[in-house]
């Protein structure tokens, strides 16, 4: 038996406001795959405001047969050497009932895609090293793991006292 999909059989839509307890689930399930769940600390007011009403990023759902499969919510960033956007992937989630079937491949068609129709001149994203199965995935696609770059943050305490 066939365990993959057909590209055509995988639609693609854009979240909308209605959809916002659904993303929630879906990065509550993606935190807890990755044993951050504790980290999540967004509502869906938050991401109310924040994907609806600021539209500071955007979220694709994957549906299939019916059901709702998986979620990549991204926004665009810049390149000042490119001198142009780029899209960056935030979160790109698969429930496990539907890995192995292409539905990450698919995903990440869709959001080349978008990048290519926008005009932008890459698509980026980030992966915990812990994560083998996933950069196994991404390296099978022809992604190159970012060489000599160190990814910096500074968040909550920090970022409060050096905006005072």
């Amino acid at each position: 038996m066939n365990n993959t999909i057909e590209n055509n059989e995988l639609k693609f839509r854009y979240a909308v406001e209605s959809d916002t307890a659904l993303v929630l689930k879906f990065i509550k399930e993606l935190a807890s795959y990755e044993n951050m769940l504790d980290e999540v600390i967004a509502t869906e007011e938050i991401l109310n405001e924040w994907l609806f009403v600021k539209k500071k990023a955007e979220v694709l759902i994957g549906e299939y047969n019916g059901n709702d499969v998986g979620f990549a919510l991204f926004f665009h960033n810049f390149s000042t050497f490119l001198g142009r956007a780029g899209i960056y992937l935030e979160d790109l989630y698969v429930q496990p009932e539907f890995r192995g079937k292409g539905f990450g491949k698919a995903f990440l068609k869709k959001l080349a895609s978008i990048a290519i129709e926008r005009g932008c001149g890459r698509l980026e994203w980030w992966c915990l090293d812990c994560n083998k199965p996933s950069i196994d995935f991404y390296l099978s696609m022809g992604a190159e793991p970012m060489k000599d770059w160190t990814v910096y943050r500074i968040a909550g305490d920090t970022l409060d006292n050096l905006a005072k």
